[in-house]
This record gives structure tokens, C-alpha cells and sequence, in this order.
């Protein structure tokens, strides 16, 4: 098969059915038919989609984000080297959505042997079914067209996963009614692979596939034979494949069979959205917010800023198993979680906007526990405690970026001359700011966030329950489940001078 291609390959667009070639005779006469497309590589195509899209400036893999400098640059190295590749990551990378991304690279839909297993291409066949049937057909063979949605094949790999299931089996049902040998190729049963014949193959999870499969693949991959129940037979696929795995499984245990892995093109690694902001856009195109219906929603710039601040926090604390990873999973559906909770409150006070509080966080707490996976010492103190100060961390940090310089005093003043204050989760933004009012100075600071006193009473209370949350989290005023906020306990004085020795402590408070 030729190793060069066109720079700008012809595309078959979509076009009325009438118009496809149906018979090989018919597709010889259309630029399939031309000798730099007969024989096409897979990874020729790609390499030369993707060339086009380079030059024409076009997006390469839209809705990718946060990897524009580092993954999808090594990428596209792996595909104009025509490389077999591999993307090592923890879980929630994005991993398995670039893999899928990659059809975008393939031609709109390539002429196939009609009711050929394997995708044959009609000028260069592989199976002897297709083999025959064009000798004796000839320009009559009819032809399928296939696209590139269909020439993607994708496998999770697990431990029970079999060859047969891989790479095919003899079906003895096919002999006995064919009156064929069971070692006659056309017995055959394809496995997933043969049938991902010109099309991207990709497994999920490598590592954890059995070795002796492992070997099947790099043998496809180096030598293009394959065994079926001892039956050699010689397919020289024309597939590119593609694997995910996470780096500790790679690495430290050693699953991948070393010749498979010295098989593989380019090793590429993903990584965690490296600011706030590409988590933040991350989780705005993932999250499920727009609920439709009459009710509007309006999630505040600083809620979004401390759901996806408490995955940062996730990542870096030690209670948390780094092997393991925290997905990018965990923010998308908090803030589902957070919203729905709004919305809840919303509905039960028929207000006519839904406005996420701090309060809807700490509600959402479900939706962060089960994507924890903890180390002994966060174990010991259970997974929930460990989200709740996820949330306060993250709270703290937001605050004080928000707040930096702005000066709080009268409202700490308020609770330290005795004020305390409960907030109902489910009260209304009215009903909440009438309990507000009498915090000296609260809504004047809330213009700090953008909102104003009047103009917006559900943004106002959310703003003004973050305030608070702030304070709290900085440790300025304290808050439990049955008082609310209140002032925190002094330290006990101690008195200057020891009763017993008349003399001055050199330790007091």
C-alpha cells in the first residue's frame, strides 16, 4: 500500500443514494476510482485531513479544552507520523473523548464490498468471501458505502475479554450449513478488530487486558497475521489503533506486555485543567444547567469559582489517593447538584429566578463523596467531613480573592456583640434578606460582587450568604448546624500574675 497521499484528498459528500456508484464497475469511474485513493491507508487519510484542516486553519478538535498547548500538539504529531498511540491519564481526561474525536479526521464515507464483514475495499480485498465474489461478479459486484460514525470501533478492556472476542473464532453452525472444512477460512466468525478493518480501533483501559491478548495485538500490528483455533491466516489489516490507560497501571504494575509496548507510536500523557479558568469552561460545557421552562437561572461567577475550587483542592490534598485522581467528573455534576437544589428552592418558594447560595454546595455533597477515593487518614475521618472542608477551603480561597482589601470589620463586629444569626436552606430570597437587614453593613459589601442592593433579591441573598460563608471559613465569625452564624468563643485570659509565686507569667494571652 502507498505511503503518500494528497495533500487535499477528495471527499465524498453526502449526496442523494441515487447518485452513489452501486456497482464496482460504476465506482471505477468516480475519483475512488483514482490510483491515489485505490489504496489509501486508514492512517493516510487521517494524516491527510488533517493536513487540510492545518492549513485551512480550522479547529481541530472542538470542545477539547485546556490541552492546546500540550495533549492535542502531540497529537497531532502522533497522526502526521502515522502512529499507533496511546493516552496515559487518571480518570475524568478526557481521555476516551479525544479517541472519538479522532473520526472527525476520516473522509465522510468510503466504498466497501456490500455485506462484506471486514469493510473490504473492493480494490484491494482481504477475505476470500469478497475474493471470490469479485472474480465472479466482476464490475457487477455491488457496492455499500460506509461512514465514518460506522468505522469507529471502541472496546472497554477487562479481564474475561477472549480472543474470539478480539480477533474471531471458527463457527461451526456456518460450517455445517456450508458444507465447508472447519479450517476453511470462510468458517470464520470476526472478532471486534478484522471488523474495525479500515476504521480506528481503540481500547479502553489496556492494562487491564489478559496478556495473552495483548500478544494478539501487537502480533496484528507487526506482522498482520493472526491464528484462529491454529489456523494461521493472513489479514493485513488496515486499522488505526488507538489505547487508553492510567499511568500507575502503565508504569508501576506492569500490565502491558513489553512487545506491545514497544509497538506503540507515541505515548502521550493527559493532565487536570491546569488553571481555574479552563475547569471553569470545562464544567460550563459539560454541566447540565439550562433546565428550560419559565424560571430563570443565574449561577454567580463565585459559585462556579468554588465548585470547581473544591477539585483543585481535591487534587492536592493527602487524604485523597493521588493514584486514583479526582474526575473532572466531580465539579460537572456538583453544579448540576447545586443548581437542581436552587431550583428546589425556587419551585417551593415560587420565586421567578433560581439563584445558587454557598448552602446549595454543602447540598450537593452527595454528588462529590462517591468520587473520593481516600487514603487511611481520610477514611478515619470519613468521606464526608473531608468534602465538607474541600468546600470550606475553597470557599476561603474565593473570599479571598474576592475580598482582598475590602474591609469587614463591622460586620464581624455585629456578631461579636452578641448578633447570631440562622439561615432556612429553603427560604426565599425575601424572607432571607429580611433575616440580613439587621446585619450593620452586610448588603453594602455585596457591591464588591457586582450586585446591587435592590435590583436583584435572589442574587443579592446568595451574595450575602457568601459573605458570611467567607468569614466563616476565615475563621472570623463561627457557624454551626443549630445556632447558625454567631461570634466565636474567646480564648480564656489568663491571668497576668501566677497566685501561688507573686510572679508575672511569661506565657499569657
Amino acid at each position: 500500500m502507498p505511503d503518500g497521499a494528497p495533500k487535499t484528498p477528495f471527499l465524498i459528500l453526502p449526496a442523494d443514494i441515487m447518485s452513489q456508484p452501486k456497482t464496482f464497475g460504476e465506482l471505477k469511474g468516480t475519483p475512488w476510482g483514482t490510483p491515489a485513493l485505490q489504496l489509501r491507508t486508514v492512517k493516510d487519510e487521517m494524516r491527510a485531513n488533517l493536513m487540510r484542516r492545518l492549513e485551512g486553519g480550522e479547529p481541530l478538535f472542538p470542545g477539547i479544552v485546556g490541552f492546546e498547548d500540550s495533549v492535542i500538539p502531540q497529537v497531532v504529531n502522533a497522526i502526521l507520523s502515522k502512529h499507533n498511540m496511546i493516552l496515559l491519564g487518571l480518570r475524568g481526561q478526557a481521555k476516551s473523548r479525544i479517541l472519538r474525536a479522532l473520526t472527525s479526521l476520516l473522509d465522510e464515507e468510503i466504498p466497501v464490498v456490500d455485506g462484506c464483514e471486514i469493510n473490504d475495499n473492493p480494490f484491494a480485498p482481504l477475505c476470500r468471501f469478497c475474493r471470490s465474489r469479485l472474480r465472479q461478479q466482476g464490475d457487477d459486484t455491488p457496492i455499500a458505502f460506509l461512514s465514518r460514525v460506522d468505522r469507529y470501533v471502541e472496546k472497554l478492556a477487562t479481564p474475561d475479554v477472549t480472543i474470539a472476542d478480539m480477533i474471531g473464532d471458527i463457527d461451526p453452525i456456518r460450517a455445517a450449513r456450508s458444507g465447508l472444512n472447519l479450517s476453511d477460512e470462510l468458517t470464520i466468525h470476526y472478532g471486534l478488530l478484522p471488523r474495525s478493518n479500515r476504521g480506528i480501533f481503540a481500547i479502553n483501559e489496556l492494562p487491564d487486558m489478559a496478556g495473552k491478548i495483548q500478544v494478539g495485538l501487537f502480533n496484528i500490528l507487526q506482522e498482520g497475521d493472526i491464528q484462529i483455533k491454529g489456523y494461521p491466516i493472513r489479514l493485513l489489516l488496515d486499522v488505526a489503533m488507538v489505547f487508553t490507560a492510567n499511568p500507575e497501571d502503565y508504569t508501576a504494575r506492569g500490565k502491558i506486555v513489553t512487545p506491545l509496548k514497544d509497538r506503540i507510536g507515541s505515548e502521550i500523557r493527559t493532565h487536570y485543567p491546569a488553571t481555574l479558568e479552563q475547569g471553569i469552561a470545562i464544567t460550563q460545557q459539560e454541566a447540565w444547567t439550562q433546565r428550560g421552562g419559565k424560571v430563570r437561572l443565574s449561577v454567580p461567577s463565585y459559585i462556579q469559582e468554588i465548585v470547581e475550587g473544591v477539585a483543585f483542592h481535591a487534587r492536592d490534598d493527602k487524604r485523597i489517593d493521588k493514584r486514583s485522581g479526582v474526575s473532572q467528573r466531580l465539579p460537572i455534576t456538583v453544579l448540576e447538584n447545586v443548581v437542581s437544589n436552587a431550583e428546589r428552592r425556587a419551585i417551593l418558594s415560587r420565586e421567578s429566578s433560581i439563584v445558587p447560595r454557598v448552602c446549595d454546595i454543602y447540598a450537593a455533597l452527595p454528588s462529590m463523596t462517591g468520587k473520593l477515593e481516600l487514603e487511611y487518614e481520610g477514611e478515619l475521618k470519613g468521606a464526608e467531613a473531608v468534602a465538607q472542608e474541600l468546600v470550606r477551603a475553597s470557599v476561603k480561597q474565593i473570599f479571598a480573592r474576592r475580598f482582598a482589601g475590602t474591609d469587614l470589620q463591622q460586620i464581624v463586629d455585629w456578631f461579636d456583640l452578641g448578633g447570631s444569626l440562622k439561615l432556612a436552606e429553603t427560604a426565599s430570597a425575601r424572607d432571607t434578606l429580611e433575616q440580613l437587614a439587621a446585619i450593620q453593613g452586610l448588603m453594602e459589601k455585596a457591591a464588591v460582587l457586582g450586585v446591587k442592593r435592590k435590583d436583584d433579591p435572589p442574587m443579592l441573598a446568595s451574595a450575602c450568604e457568601f459573605i458570611l460563608e467567607g468569614l466563616y471559613a476565615s475563621q472570623k465569625i463561627s457557624r454551626s448546624e443549630e445556632r447558625g452564624y454567631f461570634a466565636p468563643e474567646k480564648k480564656r485570659q489568663e491571668p497576668f500574675f501566677d497566685e501561688k509565686s507573686g510572679r508575672a507569667r511569661k506565657n499569657f494571652n
